[in-house]
């Protein structure tokens, strides 16, 4: 797809996503209400793997919750997967604009203490599922100027995915260079290989708390924030594209 020229409106958003998912026979299940919205999961089932996607869970960085929008409307989810969208993980800081919550909290490193009402309302939710086969949780990173993604892998090493990865959005961001990012060694240009572990004991972000539940594969793709929006939303669909194409292989 190509860049786009985008700007993000939460309340219009939240609109958009609502009657595209809806076309396109997904269902809503309200997790929990929140002032500026509820925090909505939207499922449709389907034979093949059970793939699950996040954006959203910081509210400064749209491009996830935009891209999961624009692959409803280019028709992209295929009726082969059980899929499970959580677009909006952040109501109220993606209103504001802000990366955190409305109590100033940081979502993503809340998985293990759960003291937030939205991870609370989260993380209960994926307690009473099967866990996914596939989580793709979408962020951005206002530090670097190229792609980059964590894996945590339970399963067998498949470095020719990473290979694939990395390609489908190189024609719109190369991948990022250093050889550290976050203090974090990458095992090649622009690939986190990430133990099933926290950084830090307290800390646990939503795709270690999806592995601790079971989840055997999860990507967490981050895209620069310095770019421009419509770039940034169409690199993350090139890499859910590549990473899902490769699910069926």
């Amino acid at each position: 797809m190509e860049a786009m020229n985008l700007s993000f409106c939460w309340q219009e958003f939240s609109k958009e996503f609502a009657k595209a998912a809806e076309a396109k026979g997904f269902c809503p299940q309200i997790l929990a209400d929140f002032a500026a919205g509820p925090l909505l999961v939207w499922e449709r089932p389907g034979p093949g793997p059970r793939v699950y996607l996040s954006a959203g869970i910081h509210g400064d960085e749209p491009a996830g919750s935009l891209a999961l929008l624009a692959l409803l409307h280019g028709g992209f989810f295929s009726e082969q997967f059980h899929w499970l969208l959580c677009p909006a993980l952040n109501p109220d800081g993606l209103a504001a604009a802000r990366r955190e919550n409305a109590q100033g909290m940081d979502l993503n490193r809340d998985y293990w203490s759960r003291s937030t009402a939205e991870v609370v309302a989260h993380a209960g939710w994926l307690m009473s599922q099967p866990a996914p086969d596939l989580c793709i949780s979408l962020h951005e990173d206002w530090e670097t100027s190229g792609f980059y993604f964590y894996e945590i892998n339970l399963g067998p090493d498949v470095p020719a995915r990473a290979d694939e990865i990395l390609s489908a959005v190189h024609p719109w961001f190369p991948a990022e260079a250093s050889l550290e990012i976050d203090g974090h060694a990458c095992r090649a240009p622009g690939w986190i290989y990430h133990e099933a572990e926290p950084d830090l004991p307290e800390g646990w972000p939503e795709a270690i708390y999806l592995a601790k539940l079971g989840c055997p594969l999860s990507f967490t793709f981050e895209t620069p924030s310095c770019a421009e929006l419509g770039t940034r939303v169409a690199a993350h669909c090139a890499a859910i594209r590549a990473t899902c194409e490769h699910l069926l292989d």
